[in-house]
């Protein structure tokens, strides 16, 4: 039976912003996003980091880096995390990988029966919703990371806007019939 999903942006959202995140040393993770995450698999959601990382292409860290900081936030989140996709070009490279385009929801819905009629995508940018939209999810703005700074720039209205991640996962949870899996 297909499972709804919640699509998480990476840095911002789930962990502290850092500019080109390129050192497990440097990696935050927030507060509350291990018991956000529990909370989501509690209620029958396969979770998704869905991230841009064009610090790759930029040469500015490795894609092993990368790995290892994916490693770490997995390792931090007990292991909940069904999957991580990025996305390693530039802005204007032109893949449909990169968000907003829906490219790495798409592998993901190919990976995973995932029932994306019932499904999220959270995240602290303008582009986070607008991929979102794109993949005709629900949408989520958390006002970490760029999310304030972002909220003004937004070109239609998410279905919630809230303070953080934690904050977003208890309206969704309370949302949503929970899933028998």
């Amino acid at each position: 039976m297909p499972q709804p999903a919640i699509f998480l942006d990476r840095d911002g959202t789930l962990v502290e912003e850092v500019n080109f995140l390129s050192r497990v040393e440097d990696l935050r993770v927030f507060s509350y996003s291990r018991q956000a995450v529990r909370s989501l698999k509690e209620h029958g959601f396969r979770i998704f980091v869905v991230t841009n990382q064009s610090g790759i292409a930029r040469r500015k860290f490795a894609e092993t880096a990368m790995h290892s900081i994916h490693e770490e936030i997995q390792n931090q989140l007990d292991g909940l995390i069904d999957a991580f996709y990025y996305c390693p070009h530039l802005p204007d490279a032109g893949c449909r990988c990169r968000k907003p385009d829906t490219g790495m929801i798409e592998a993901a819905a190919r990976d995973f029966d995932i029932d994306l009629t019932r499904s999220w995508m959270v995240g602290d940018k303008k582009l986070d919703v607008e991929t979102g939209k794109n993949a005709l999810l629900r949408t989520a703005l958390v006002l970490t990371g760029y999310g304030a700074a972002h909220r003004a720039t937004l070109n239609f209205e998410p279905e919630m806007i809230t303070p953080d991640l934690g904050d977003a996962v208890t309206q969704i949870c309370l949302s949503t019939a929970k899933v028998v899996v």
